[in-house]
């Protein structure tokens, strides 16, 4: 397996904890007696680390496609080379840190984490537009 497909499959897996952890977190909010439930009332929103995680995930979710996209793209062309390394390593280093920083609400360095997460995005594209 290369080093993308590897950070592909590692990304997939950040992605189930994410989920796991935002649903957890949301239930010890509302409670298991509302996870349970058909969720038809209207609730307001998650607070504290709860919310933080829902948006981590929600932001995870709007980023992870096009991630997995170019890198799947890449493997099929059979482009490899430093640019899909480093923009593997950058994308899954980065939401990997991104998590934690969203989750204790650290600002401004969360915002960098994202950027450098888009940046290793940009950089397979560049790797698949100019191979």
């Amino acid at each position: 397996m290369t080093f993308e497909l590897t950070m592909l499959a590692l990304s997939i897996f950040l992605g189930f904890i994410q989920i796991v952890l935002a649903s957890h977190a949301a239930s010890l909010q509302r409670g298991y007696r509302w996870t349970a439930s058909a969720r038809d009332e209207a609730l307001p929103p998650l607070t504290g680390v709860a919310g933080r995680l829902a948006r981590a995930l929600a932001n995870f979710n709007e980023t992870f496609p096009f991630f997995a996209a170019v890198v799947l793209a890449a493997h099929l062309v059979g482009v490899h080379d430093w640019r899909t390394h480093w923009g593997a390593a950058l994308y899954f280093f980065a939401r990997l840190a991104y998590l934690p920083l969203y989750a204790f609400g650290v600002p401004l360095i969360r915002s960098l984490t994202w950027n450098v997460a888009v940046a290793g995005i940009a950089l397979l594209l560049w790797a698949m537009v100019l191979p």
